[in-house]
């Protein structure tokens, strides 16, 4: 049997202590008892920015800001959809986690943060989006495992009415905010709402197959436009 090989560790800024494993070819971040992401489960990650991308068809080089970085695969997926003139800003706040991107997961990060389109922010995703030059068409997080702080308790900012005000201000009109779950949470949907997100929210799941079929647990993305 494959054993599980801890290649790192990172302390987040003010939170929690994040493991990065190796088991065989795949590679996972782990917080505590908490595996937040895995390479053999991608498929809601990729989602979060295929779909975003879906529901901005009508601009041909749009701008948007992922926070985190994670394992790359929200980026990604994002340059696999973009044109040439398209551009994303990440904001991660872990130096780790781009160390590993460029360490021991460099086949998986495929280059992807030395793409032209891409900008790379060491800060919190809440602060790139106050400190914004100018607005971003949309924004996509990923930061915990749903609209709470678990990987940092000043997370919740993120999620909080002011926190989400302060989304909806660095957006464009027409623009998306985007929000990955592990788990429904009808009490965050509400806040959206309440400042002033059309909310729709999709059940993606973890894994796709070649076909498109969903298979793994149900994860939630909240999409809502100005």
């Amino acid at each position: 049997m494959i054993q599980r090989e801890l290649l790192g560790t990172a302390q987040v800024p003010g939170g929690e202590e994040l493991k990065l494993y190796a088991h065989g070819r795949d590679f996972m971040i782990v917080l505590g008892h908490n595996e937040l992401m895995s390479t053999r489960m991608r498929g809601s990650e990729e989602k979060l920015a295929t779909m975003t991308l879906d529901r901005l068809k009508g601009l041909a080089d749009p701008h948007l800001l992922v926070g985190g970085y994670g394992m790359g695969f929200t980026l990604r997926a994002a340059l696999a959809q973009m044109g040439p003139k398209g551009q994303v800003t990440v904001a991660e706040l872990v130096p780790e986690i781009i160390a590993w991107a460029k360490g021991p997961m460099a086949e998986i990060a495929a280059g992807c943060l030395d793409d032209p389109r891409v900008t790379l922010r060491m800060e919190d995703v809440a602060d790139a989006m106050l400190l914004a030059p100018e607005p971003f068409d949309a924004i996509l997080l990923d930061v915990d495992n749903g609209p709470d702080g678990l990987v940092r308790s000043e997370n919740n900012r993120i999620y909080s009415k002011s926190g989400l005000h302060n989304a909806r201000r660095a957006l464009t009109p027409g623009g998306v905010l985007a929000v990955w779950s592990a788990f429904p949470d009808p009490k965050f949907r509400r806040r959206m709402e309440d400042v002033g997100f059309a909310v729709e929210e999709v059940e993606v799941r973890a894994r796709y197959d070649a076909q498109g079929k969903g298979k793994g647990p149900r994860h939630v993305i909240w999409f809502g436009r100005v």
